[in-house]
């Protein structure tokens, strides 16, 4: 029978090889290469494929669902931005700083002495950003994880979409859910040079630089603790999402200590774990490519 090269049709449990195109075993998901029909072909026993599958209307709902649960996320008046000049679609490559004051005017750092803020900024320095480097978890750092995810645990945000993964037979307790989330989120994987180098905590929240560009870094927090330190330098927004309250959504272009991101998208406002839970549910609902 003939499979299509991005299909696990067929293929569930195969054992992994680099010449194929995407993968259908069970390290997939931490390896981030899962072909996009993985949950359709290859789930657990126990699945029943009408009932189990998360539609996109279930992802409107339930995503819906967590934005009303961001009780923790800015209030208009925490927040002062200053977006200044935003660039064309043939200005985002040129890294011209077009704008010579930085993008926040103000931020309450109140905020941040929130137990999930707090514990999601230790994070953020346990990371080296350059991809060729790889990675040395060290025993604080572990409890630092185990901190963020607890603290994370507390909050209706996460509660919410744990119970939305447990009715789609996703995991059959929160203790599984937690042991996952830590692994998808902090285990250790290679970004082509066999080194472990990467995880999708560093790349999505704290950011990394591959071949001299910036990859990564989506969060505002990161940047505006390093826009403060006189680390990351605004150039310009490219889009600025319609909203008047938080979170808002930025498209930006910046140079974090002499690397350029050409256009990073960003939350503006929210909470860490509504972006935490969110992102979550993408990569669970629609993995690999999908």
């Amino acid at each position: 029978m003939y499979t299509a090269p991005d299909s696990c049709e067929g293929r569930c449990g195969e054992p992994y090889s680099e010449e194929d195109e995407c993968h259908c075993n069970t390290e997939c998901r931490r390896y981030r290469s899962c072909c996009r029909d993985y949950d359709r072909h290859c789930r657990p026993e126990g699945f029943s494929r009408s009932q189990d599958a998360i539609t996109d209307q279930d992802l409107l709902r339930i995503s819906e669902q967590l934005y009303k649960a961001d009780h923790n996320k800015a209030q208009p008046t925490d927040i002062t931005l200053n977006p200044q000049h935003q660039a064309a679609p043939d200005e985002t490559g040129d890294q011209e700083d077009r704008s010579p004051q930085p993008l926040y005017k103000y931020v309450n750092e109140k905020l941040f002495s929130k137990p999930t803020y707090s514990s999601f900024i230790k994070l953020l320095d346990n990371y080296q950003r350059a991809m060729d480097r790889e990675e040395e978890v060290t025993a604080e750092e572990l409890r630092e994880q185990d901190n963020f995810l607890k603290e994370v645990m507390k909050t209706e945000l996460m509660k919410k979409l744990f119970a939305f993964l447990h009715e789609k037979n996703r995991y059959g307790s929160e203790q599984e859910f937690v042991a996952d989330l830590k692994e998808m989120w902090f285990g250790l994987y290679s970004r082509g040079d066999g080194e472990q180098n990467s995880s999708g905590f560093e790349h999505v929240f704290s950011g990394e630089v591959k071949k001299g560009k910036v990859s990564g870094f989506h969060n505002w927090i990161r940047f505006y603790l390093l826009e403060k330190q006189g680390i990351v330098n605004y150039f310009s927004h490219n889009f600025n999402g319609p909203w008047d309250t938080y979170p808002d959504v930025l498209g930006l272009q910046f140079n974090w200590d002499g690397f350029y991101k050409e256009v990073g998208s960003a939350f503006i406002g929210s909470s860490p774990e509504f972006e935490f839970g969110l992102y979550t549910l993408c990569f669970i609902a629609r993995p690999g490519r999908a």
